[in-house]
């Protein structure tokens, strides 16, 4: 069983060469110098919105052989915790196989489920795939999650399980989210600074509480809770803003916008 694309076409181009020119146009100059991360925080709109700072965070990455996919479920199908279970997810470079040996250990966890509803109408994974492509040295492998509302301590501990199953391993967990939606860009990024406070931090309790607290509406605050978890079971210390944005800067609405931040967990 292999996913189909479901927003090649209207997120990003279908065609490899259109792409090919959108990404060359958002990614501007190369970064000579390669950061380890240990997890990233990435945008997932369409990618003349939020793609320059999803690739402002992906060219300054190494892209290891094992790449684990946290986003958001916006559609509402599926488990609390849905990992793919096909063999592979096709893309207008081709087919990108699935982790299945690391899918087999992560389905130990006891709310972890093999689902494929969840994942084939959701565009937060898929969006990232053409910046893996564009900046891998290598073949990789992806492990795709898609996470719904879990309580702090569920999504804390999921977190830490998965970083203890990516000890030892040559990993890149990828967290998917956008930022505020839907308010003035002023609002957006003053609501936005506390969340990313927090990340920078690793203060994963606050990024929660402090989202529900002050209704902010960053989408993927779930995958980020977990992703940070993993980040901090595997050695980071720290997490760094490299971008943030919003939709504004490409339509000039600064009225009702959609923000994004790139960050690296380190």
């Amino acid at each position: 069983m292999k996913r189909k694309p479901a927003v090649a076409g209207a997120f990003y181009p279908a065609d490899v060469g259109k792409l090919n020119k959108l990404t060359d146009l958002l990614c501007g100059e190369e970064v000579q110098q390669k950061m380890k991360a240990k997890a990233v925080l990435v945008p997932h709109a369409g990618l003349i919105y939020s793609g320059k700072t999803a690739c402002e965070v992906y060219k300054r990455v190494s892209i290891p052989e094992r790449v684990i996919l946290l986003g958001p479920n916006h559609t509402g199908y599926g488990t609390d915790i849905s990992v793919y279970p096909g063999e592979a997810w096709e893309t207008p470079y081709g087919d990108v196989p699935i982790d299945e040996k690391l899918r087999e250990q992560l389905l130990q966890y006891p709310r972890a489920q093999p689902d494929e509803s969840a994942h084939l109408y959701e565009h937060s994974l898929e969006v990232q795939l053409p910046f893996l492509f564009r900046y891998a040295e290598r073949p990789f492998r992806i492990l795709p999650i898609v996470l719904g509302f879990l309580d702090y301590d569920t999504a804390r501990d999921f977190g830490r399980f998965l970083g203890s199953l990516l000890q030892g391993m040559d990993a890149l967990i990828v967290i998917s989210s956008d930022m505020s939606h839907y308010i003035p860009a002023e609002e957006a990024r003053r609501k936005d600074e506390i969340l990313i406070s927090a990340m920078e931090r690793l203060q994963t309790d606050e990024l929660y509480l402090k989202r529900v607290q002050y209704n902010i509406t960053m989408c993927g605050f779930i995958p980020a809770v977990v992703g940070i978890e993993a980040a901090k079971v595997l050695g980071a210390r720290q997490g760094v803003l490299i971008d943030y944005t919003n939709s504004g800067e490409v339509t000039g609405d600064y009225e009702r916008v959609v923000a994004y931040a790139g960050m690296v967990f380190v």
